[in-house]
């Protein structure tokens, strides 16, 4: 199951090979999860244009909008910043290598037609998104980000999928996950700063607490890189995203998962949300959107554009308990 992630880059050229306007690939015998969007024919679509006509939108709700916090409204924009390129199908760069699109842009295009403004989507590294927050140079942070104790201190939330994280290994590989011990002296990859991070730490404490070897962490900041280990097995596996993952196994035939968890740990499962600064008024509106959208079927529209049904909620939260705090 899934945590907040990123990948500061541009995606490989394995988009451009991949696909002109609208990718067309055949699905992998070893794909586990059966919500990609799979036709008649064995092949699955991904729209990787920078044209994006197929994305979902909505009218302006008067009611909704009329929450919006004034400076806002008076601009008429919706200023969102993401990780600047995480990986299909959540937030990369489209063909062109410039325009940004994903899952991500799509319900963050979608929040801002129903509050009747323009979105402007803006990329960042990673943790430069929370200072924009913090500065107010940006209204709201959409980019696959989980919801946390820590987080919730300084932000809000309004969730709008669940935060799943994938284990993606090897496809020769004969690694079989039964809990964190399968871990063990195991060479796992993750992404730099993320709740993947934080989880694969936790594991590795406590096996090293239980006398089990130390699971050696390799960090990564481009997806390509990782990809790359992942296909000449210098990885035993690599800790990231179930939306991302799910799209490289379908797409490369190089890689299988193997196992799928919380990204909030065993005890709850995780959010993810869009973030906005603490107590700024906006995050009511939001999530007043999102809710809209999930009783308009709008919602599904765009969980099924990108292949996301495992990812999906009944319903938009504020500020649910979030992956608890580092002790």
């Amino acid at each position: 199951m899934s945590v907040t992630n990123r990948f500061p880059m541009r995606f490989p050229a394995m988009v451009t090979a991949l696909a002109a306007a609208a990718l067309l690939v055949t699905a992998c015998a070893t794909d586990p999860d059966e919500d990609l969007q799979v036709s008649s024919d064995g092949t699955v679509a991904f729209d990787l244009s920078p044209e994006q006509s197929g994305r979902v939108r909505a009218d302006k709700v008067d009611a909704i909008a009329a929450e919006v916090p004034q400076t806002i409204r008076d601009r008429g924009t919706l200023v969102v910043t993401g990780a600047s390129g995480t990986a299909p199908p959540l937030r990369f760069y489209a063909t062109d290598d410039k325009t940004v699109v994903g899952s991500e842009v799509d319900f963050a295009s979608l929040v801002a037609d129903i509050l009747g403004l323009k979105l402007v989507a803006s990329v960042a590294d990673w943790s430069q998104n929370f200072v924009r927050v913090d500065s107010g140079e940006v209204d709201a942070f959409i980019s696959n980000v989980t919801v946390t104790e820590e987080r919730k201190e300084k932000y809000d939330f309004a969730t709008y999928r669940h935060d799943n994280v994938a284990l993606e290994v090897p496809a020769a590989s004969e690694l079989q996950y039964q809990d964190r011990k399968s871990l063990a002296g195991k060479r796992i990859g993750v992404g730099t700063g993320t709740n993947q991070e934080q989880l694969l730490v936790k594991w590795n404490e406590q096996n090293r607490a239980e006398g089990l070897p130390a699971i050696e962490i390799a960090y990564y900041d481009k997806t390509s890189d990782y990809y790359l280990a992942l296909a000449s097995q210098r990885l035993d596996g690599y800790l990231g995203p179930n939306p991302t993952a799910i799209y490289h196994v379908s797409t490369a035939n190089q890689t299988k998962i193997v196992a799928t968890f919380s990204g909030a740990g065993e005890a709850l499962q995780g959010e993810i949300g869009v973030l906005t600064k603490k107590n700024n008024g906006l995050i009511g509106p939001v999530q007043k959107a999102l809710r809209h959208a999930l009783e308009s079927g709008l919602y599904q529209r765009v969980i099924d554009r990108w292949g996301l049904r495992t990812e999906a909620v009944t319903e938009s939260r504020i500020n649910p308990p979030g992956l608890p705090k580092q002790r």
